[in-house]
């Protein structure tokens, strides 16, 4: 019999970043253009293989707005294992939106894995925020980070396996 547990994910990032985007292409496989602003909070969730059995992850997609931060956002931050924080490389001023988040989750106490993504980088006619500039927030709060595209896949996937690793190390 294999072992599943459970363990509950949040994504977090300014308005239209991308994280609801990151979670079906993560999730469904999917992408779609159409934009859904999400109220609240929309939970999903997908099984994934790892070396101790599988983890049922509980992807939670935080609404990304002003009205929803403060105790209704640290509500729903309780209990997690990890999170993802978005950023959207085409709009500079979503790279500020780290270290509140990283200060929202330490100042209800959680010592979580982070991963940053930096998404959206198949418009790269567009982009303002360099790799470098992802590396260096990075590096300030010591979590990993990716660039990715919801739209093309690319390290959607392997941002969520990054998460699932880190949580998984720490037992």
């Amino acid at each position: 019999m294999t072992t599943v547990i459970q363990k509950k994910i949040c994504l977090l990032g300014e308005f239209a970043v991308g994280k609801t985007s990151l979670v079906r292409r993560f999730v469904e496989g999917n992408f779609s253009d159409r934009y859904i602003s999400t109220i609240g909070v929309k939970i999903s969730r997908r099984v994934v293989e790892r070396a101790s059995g599988n983890m049922n992850l509980l992807v939670w997609d935080l609404a990304g707005s002003d009205e929803f931060n403060g105790q209704i956002q640290a509500n729903y931050l309780r209990g997690s294992s990890g999170a993802i924080i978005v950023c959207d490389l085409t709009r500079r001023e979503t790279l500020s939106g780290f270290q509140r988040y990283v200060e929202q989750i330490r100042a209800i106490g959680l010592e979580i894995p982070l991963i940053f993504i930096g998404n959206k980088m198949d418009l790269l006619e567009e982009r303002t925020i360099s790799a470098e500039d992802l590396q260096s927030a990075a590096e300030t709060f010591r979590c990993p980070y990716l660039l990715s595209s919801a739209k093309t896949g690319e390290n959607t996937e392997a941002a969520f396996l990054r998460l699932a690793e880190l949580i998984e190390a720490r037992g």
